[in-house]
């Protein structure tokens, strides 16, 4: 007898791609969906629209012409074309409300599979024997590169009591230096919002913060630059609590939410206490406490003394709202195959 198992194209997959990292997110599906040997139908919604003509473009440039192919349209069209017979598998990076919107429309005529890569609301952990200048550092970079629109980006960090003050200070003092202006601008530091909607949502959950006990110690507020944009200052509030919407929901802005803690247990706690699991940060100089939060934290990648980070060998993938499936490493190629099997009766007498 023989048996063997190969992995075969699903077929046309489609990607719809988000507009914070419109070229990088998008590489994370469709490069190994090509190498797995499939078409892609690549849509960047109505916010960056253009980019899907660029990989178009450079696998035609490639000699590779029509594996990449761009379909930007309005959503409900999006959904037609899930329901169809055309479509043999969706990839998705998103909001978690799309993403339920997208996983109802495969589910509702077909058998298809989907990734759904959504929201996050990651924290870090700031340990008393940490180094502090680099876990400020860290998590102030991690919360507002981008003007904290990332999903994998720092929105809440839980400080050790015995360094609590510090890092504070050292946070603050960071984010004061931050320079809102044209992202075209050599001496701009912090960009606009992109979304229409989201300083109001921004300032309602700085808001809030504030009738719950929160304090703002810097920013906290929509802004413009030189009368345009729309602009919110790098904002810093402490005395958080998990009955905060900073600390419970996306932010998806410039707002860095901290919380003090007694111990390492009281963090996790606080930590898992959301509807996502992205990622978590634990800043320490002692592994074995790292790999001790690591297995209770309930999120897909635990770092130490690093954050908002994707290593292309590890598979990237959260827990809870975060969605289903992943993407990257040699697993990231698996959702783009089918498996096969071939169980041959070489001899018949």
């Amino acid at each position: 007898f023989e048996r063997t198992i190969r992995r075969e194209p699903v077929g046309t997959v489609m990607t719809l791609a988000p507009w914070n990292y419109p070229l990088l997110t998008a590489v994370n599906s469709v490069i190994p969906a090509i190498l797995a040997g499939n078409t892609v139908l690549l849509s960047h919604g109505p916010r960056a629209p253009l980019c899907s003509y660029q990989f178009e473009k450079a696998f035609e440039a490639a000699g590779y012409p029509g594996l990449v192919l761009p379909f930007n349209s309005d959503f409900d069209t999006v959904q037609q074309s899930i329901r169809s017979d055309i479509i043999d598998f969706v990839s998705f990076t998103g909001s978690v409300q799309t993403g339920r919107q997208v996983y109802e429309t495969v589910g509702a005529n077909t058998f298809v599979d989907a990734t759904l890569e959504l929201g996050g609301n990651d924290a870090g952990y700031v340990a008393a024997d940490c180094d502090l200048e680099a876990a400020v550092g860290t998590m102030v970079d991690g919360s507002f590169y981008n003007a904290g629109q990332s999903c994998c980006g720092i929105e809440r960090v839980f400080v050790h009591e015995s360094v609590y003050e510090d890092f504070v200070a050292g946070a603050q003092k960071l984010i004061g230096e931050y320079q809102l202006g044209d992202p075209m601008e050599a001496e701009t530091t912090l960009g606009p919002m992109a979304r229409p909607d989201a300083v109001a949502g921004l300032a309602s959950m700085v808001e809030d913060a504030k009738a719950k006990g929160g304090e703002v110690l810097i920013g906290g507020n929509a802004t413009s630059v030189n009368g345009k944009g729309r602009f919110f200052e790098p904002t810093l509030i402490v005395g958080c609590s998990s009955n905060m919407e900073v600390m419970r929901e996306e932010t998806f802005g410039p707002i860095l939410a901290v919380q003090k803690v007694s111990s390492p247990e009281e963090a996790i706690v606080g930590m898992n206490d959301t509807n996502y699991g992205l990622t978590a940060s634990v800043f320490t100089t002692d592994k074995g406490l790292a790999e001790k939060m690591a297995s209770e934290l309930e999120v897909g990648t635990v770092f130490m003394n690093r954050a908002d980070y994707l290593d292309p060998y590890l598979p990237w993938q959260g827990r809870k709202d975060t969605g289903k499936g992943l993407s990257l490493s040699q697993f990231g190629f698996d959702a783009f195959t089918n498996l096969k099997n071939l169980h041959f009766k070489l001899k018949t007498a």
